[in-house]
């Protein structure tokens, strides 16, 4: 008899803007933003991010204003 191997269910992922109950993504604080910016620059998208879309919008403006004023880069070397 053979067995059918066991299906790997992923555990989904929790917004973290949502469990910290953080209502406005302050695009000053670099510390908070480098958490969803890999080392080549671009956003991390929502399925690797596990952020919900209304965060996942402003975490995008947020990011985009502080690249703006040059806290942080477009793309690292």
């Amino acid at each position: 008899m053979a067995t059918t191997p066991k299906k790997y269910v992923r555990k989904r992922k929790v917004c973290y803007f949502c469990t910290e109950r953080i209502d406005y993504i302050d695009y000053k604080d670099e510390k908070l933003l480098r958490q969803f910016i890999p080392e080549r620059g671009k956003i991390l998208p929502r399925r690797i991010s596990g952020v919900c879309s209304t965060h996942q919008r402003m975490l995008m403006t947020a990011i985009k204003r502080a690249r703006n004023i040059a806290i942080l880069p477009y793309l690292t070397l």
